[in-house]
């Protein structure tokens, strides 16, 4: 359950102010539909972390070695400091909408997904974890958690979150993951 629940926080955190809610935003604006994008950003967040929890997961057990294991622990340190750097999105970015709702949220997220925060967080998370099915489920909870509010209240939520302060929470919780992954593998704790 640690897998979840840990996929869970790090990526609600990450996500806020992210590229892809901002997406959301956007599309929510847009479309006024929610349960279509909604609907969209489930099945494009199911896919695209489950392919990355796969790879992270896989190219752990390929690679299970102490010098893997620093990698790991550098990787969620790396995430800390990307994490405090604020994404923007322009509406020169945002899909024009020909297909509908739920199917322009689906190709337009999974796409934005790709080299993302949390898919790299998630490729991270599936590498310490070994598990892809938890990594996954968490993964995707967190991006729900994080989406579904800013589709239904937006700006006005943007307005009132100190993304600044979301931002150094996440960070402290990636460089917490990443020094307490660097101290299991040095055998600080047992």
């Amino acid at each position: 359950m640690e897998a979840l629940f840990t996929s869970t926080a790090v990526v609600a955190l990450a996500e806020i102010g992210d590229k892809t809610q901002l997406l959301a935003i956007l599309l929510a604006t847009r479309f006024k539909r929610p349960l279509p994008i909604i609907f969209g950003i489930l099945v494009a967040t199911l896919a695209n972390h489950a392919l990355a929890a796969l790879l992270g997961a896989s190219a752990a057990a390929f690679l299970d070695s102490p010098i893997f294991r620093y990698a790991i622990g550098a990787s969620f340190i790396a995430m800390a400091a990307w994490t405090l750097i604020p994404d923007k999105f322009d509406d020169d970015e945002a899909p024009k909408p020909r297909f509908g709702a739920f199917l322009t949220t689906l190709v337009a997220f999974f796409l934005v997904e790709m080299g993302d925060k949390t898919q790299v967080a998630t490729i991270a998370l599936g590498a310490q974890y070994h598990d892809v099915l938890l990594v996954t489920a968490g993964t995707t909870l967190g991006m729900m958690i994080a989406n579904v509010p800013a589709i239904f209240l937006g700006h006005e939520l943007l307005k009132r979150v100190d993304l600044a302060k979301v931002r150094l929470v996440a960070a402290g919780l990636f460089l917490v993951l990443g020094l307490w992954v660097l101290a299991q593998t040095a055998g600080l704790f047992g």
